[in-house]
């Protein structure tokens, strides 16, 4: 059998000089800013519990995201402060989401660092997400209403995402499609409104709108993709958590999706979970590891990065649509 080891491959995302985070590096910084202040709260630990999750690490992938959307449909000076406010309530609503994972996962580690769960327990860490999830509708809050609806069904889906994904843990006859199914509303839904959002804000068409929403299904479905491969393939220095979470906690991931199709052994492996022994879990994640996994998993990453670029072709040529196309690029290349 042959075993895939992961290695970084070579592109022009991993030239920092084309950063696709460049041509809005003033918008980010004030998005940056903005997004800190308002992690403060009256009580102490509930902003203690905020600054620690949000400052330790992340790419502000979601923010950077709407921004480019925003900018690559024509968004103007007059909206920008709109279109961050936006950007910064897709990443509070994603943080909010972080600490109520690892709530539901008890997860101990985030970023390579003690989860919010692991030092401060449940009820502070929930009442944070909480809070979290506040200061995002404080925020859309004086928007339009259909705008403040877009953001309001994406919460609702990341709620239904999360239950779906708890209903199929540790069930072996998950389907490709039920694994679409479930990334689709707690991954992809934030991708999607975020880029609709960007793009009504900049005054697209809704037929722009629409397509700029289905380029961030298709960036969000990616990025999970290769989330959950990067779970099989570590090294947990990179990933910030243990390689086989995913398995351990029977989550049905991509990987094991395809791996239980292909290898009927890992079922008593998924339906044990983290019972199993260090050795078996290793001859699991060998498994997950094989060149036919990976490669399966990568190409179906692939197939929406195709989709995400066919996406933009209506867009006119920027600066901010060549970002957007090295964005896009990059979900399949990043290590963590």
């Amino acid at each position: 059998m042959t075993i895939v080891k992961h290695r970084r491959q070579t592109s022009p995302c991993n030239d920092p000089g084309l950063g696709p985070a460049q041509p809005i590096a003033s918008e980010l910084a004030k998005a940056e800013a903005k997004l800190l202040s308002l992690l403060d709260s009256r009580e102490e630990l509930i902003g203690e519990i905020c600054r620690y999750l949000v400052s330790a690490g992340g790419k502000r992938l979601r923010p950077t995201f709407v921004l480019l959307v925003y900018r690559a449909c024509g968004g103007r000076e007059s909206r920008l402060d709109d279109a961050i406010d936006a950007a910064i309530a897709m990443e509070l609503i994603h943080s909010a989401t972080l600490l109520h994972d690892d709530i539901i996962d008890t997860g101990t580690l985030r970023r390579g660092k003690p989860s919010a769960f692991a030092l401060w327990g449940l009820a502070p860490s929930l009442v944070a997400g909480d809070y979290l999830f506040a200061r995002a509708f404080e925020l859309c809050g004086r928007f339009e209403e259909p705008l403040v609806k877009i953001a309001a069904e994406a919460c609702i889906q990341l709620t239904e995402g999360e239950v779906m994904e708890g209903r199929l843990r540790r069930n072996s006859r998950v389907t490709l499609d039920d694994y679409m199914g479930v990334i689709s509303r707690k991954t992809a839904s934030l991708f999607r409104a975020g880029a609709k959002v960007g793009a009504l804000l900049a005054g697209a068409h809704d037929a722009t709108a629409a397509t700029m929403a289905r380029l961030g299904d298709a960036v969000g479905l990616a990025f999970q993709m290769i989330d959950d491969l990067l779970d099989v393939l570590g090294p947990e220095e990179k990933i910030g958590k243990p390689v086989g979470a995913d398995l351990r906690a029977g989550v049905p991931s991509l990987p094991l999706v395809l791996g239980v199709e292909k290898y009927p052994a890992l079922e008593s492996l998924l339906l044990n979970g983290a019972q199993v022994d260090p050795a078996a879990l290793e001859r699991a994640l060998e498994l997950l590891r094989s060149a036919d996994v990976v490669g399966r998993a990568r190409n179906l990453a692939l197939e929406q990065i195709a989709i995400a670029h066919q996406m933009l072709e209506v867009l006119k040529p920027s600066p901010f649509k060549d970002a957007l196309a090295r964005l896009i690029n990059e979900q399949v290349y990043r290590e963590v």
